[in-house]
């Protein structure tokens, strides 16, 4: 028996051994740079989005109280997380690791500089160097993005072009990502797909997809290099899924609903509460009632005698 909780205590030390050892980033990785200069505006977008997803684990930057974790996750205005490079910031909250939740499909690329934008404020030697734009990539490219069901092969069909000259220019080779919207965050379809010379990309999806009580799907297709092509989208809704009825909210019995939709639980709990509330109050108002009688009882034999 001995022998058995000594393995089991070395397990649990090689395991948190493991999870401490330092996160390497690769150095093309690291070397990422934000295609755009922080200002006020991007610590503030960022600050939000901070607050909403990050503050419950790595707590609020400077004052250390972080989640109680192995290892800890460390404080964003820590030299530990300052000592990271931009790159080495956006990787880690990109891919995740161990109990470091990824971001990927949560954030957009935009959205996660702004984070960083806001950890760097929080570090008065920073001096941000911003990434060199391609010739004619950026905000100065007008890119589109066409979402389409080709039936006769039962796949969706992104097309990604640019408009100029009034004309629309493929673009070749860009990463596209296909998801499908849900209540709680958005569903990946397929993996990622590189437009070929034409400026499409084929995504296959499942054929027990989901979709609303007709069968339709809300669609989004971005571009995953946010640097070159910016926040480029497309938003559609395409009849590819199976027909589902999904009971809003509010249907059933919940704490959270209207009163004629309460559950029935917490309506006998209130009513048996009310009833025995009022049940002590009338029986100390007999009480009081029967003592004001004695009372009066007995002052009358004290007068006869």
């Amino acid at each position: 028996m001995t022998k058995r909780y000594l393995f089991l205590f070395f397990i649990v030390l090689i395991s948190l051994r493991l999870s401490a050892q330092e996160w390497v980033v690769p150095a093309e990785k690291a070397a990422k740079l934000s295609p755009f200069a922080f200002n006020d505006s991007t610590r503030k977008a960022g600050a939000e989005l901070y607050i909403l997803n990050c503050k419950s684990c790595h707590g609020d930057p400077g004052k250390n109280n972080v989640i109680n974790l192995v290892p800890p996750p460390p404080d964003p205005a820590s030299v530990k997380m300052q000592s990271n490079t931009d790159g080495a910031i956006f990787f880690k909250i990109v891919n995740g690791r161990g109990q470091m939740l990824s971001f990927k499909d949560r954030f957009s690329l935009t959205d996660i500089w702004r984070v960083i934008s806001y950890i760097r404020s929080f570090n008065d030697k920073y001096v941000q160097e911003v990434a060199k734009k391609a010739v004619g990539a950026g905000a100065a490219l007008n890119v589109k993005v066409l979402v389409t069901w080709l039936r006769e092969k039962n796949q969706v069909q992104a097309v990604i072009f640019v408009l100029r000259d009034k004309t629309m220019q493929p673009i070749d080779g860009a990463e596209v990502k296909l998801f499908a919207k849900r209540y709680f965050g958005n569903l990946l379809i397929d993996k990622a797909r590189n437009t070929d010379v034409q400026g499409k990309a084929l995504f296959s999806f499942p054929k027990d997809l989901p979709g609303d009580s007709s069968g339709y799907v809300q669609l989004i297709a971005k571009l995953s290099d946010e640097a070159a092509f910016g926040e480029a989208k497309a938003d559609t809704t395409l009849a590819i899924g199976v027909p589902t009825y999904r009971p809003p909210l509010n249907e059933q019995r919940a704490m959270w609903n209207v009163v004629q939709k309460t559950p029935i639980w917490l309506l006998l709990t209130y009513t048996f509460t009310v009833l025995a509330v009022w049940s002590l109050i009338i029986y100390v108002f007999l009480q009081i009632r029967v003592i004001y009688k004695a009372g009066l009882s007995k002052d009358q034999n004290s007068a006869n005698y």
